[in-house]
């Protein structure tokens, strides 16, 4: 999906490495941090000249700057439409232990984080955050309406889904599914969703 909205024009897509803002012979981005304490952190030179560097580069556009962080706001998807809306994001992959704090004081916009776990790698958040907000935009999916059916785009998880053979092993598609009626069929996703949702994600009815 990612490279057929490249593809289409309905996006532009670049990956860059940190170690070419880096100063000394060794392309050092991490340190020990001050005070003692497990593992290294990000230093704060390397990210803000890279920051500085492509911000500079396309000077009509603002760039929102994010930063993935365990400690960030939760991505959901109402937080991926507000930032398909943004003409250009640039995302700071968090490594090791962290990043140096002045960069969360004085360079990012907003601390996205995927869910409350820790992965070793602040770029496969990235990519999931890219591609959440890919989605939404207009022409890169085969079918517009594709998203605004998705669980969570209107506070409840999709309904369920079936296809052929309408029936498999004794167990047969629902009635209503196969019955014509689009007013019928409309009505009983609705109830579905909001069923499934009480049952698996209870808290998105509170």
């Amino acid at each position: 999906m990612m490279k057929r909205a490249q593809e289409k024009g309905v996006l532009e897509l670049h990956i860059r490495n940190l170690r070419d803002w880096t100063t000394d012979k060794h392309h050092i981005v991490d340190d020990a941090p001050f005070g003692g304490g497990q593992g290294m952190v990000m230093k704060p030179e390397p990210i803000f000249a890279a920051v500085e560097d492509l911000k500079s580069r396309v000077e009509d556009l603002k760039s929102k700057i994010v930063l993935m962080s365990p400690a960030g706001w939760r991505l959901d998807q109402e937080l991926a439409k507000q930032l398909s809306q943004e003409p250009r994001l640039i995302i700071i992959s968090g490594h090791y232990e962290g990043v140096d704090h002045r960069v969360i004081e004085h360079l990012i916009d907003l601390e996205i984080s995927i869910g409350d776990y820790v992965l070793t790698n602040g770029a496969i958040a990235a990519v999931v955050l890219v591609d959440a907000i890919v989605r939404l935009l207009p022409g890169a999916l085969g079918h517009e309406q594709s998203a605004a059916d998705d669980s969570f785009s209107n506070g409840l998880l999709e309904a369920p889904q079936y296809t052929r053979p309408a029936e498999f092993r004794g167990w047969k598609v629902p009635e209503v599914l196969l019955s014509g009626n689009h007013a019928e069929i409309v009505r009983w996703r609705k109830e579905q969703a909001v069923n499934r949702t009480r049952e698996n994600r209870p808290d998105l009815l509170g």
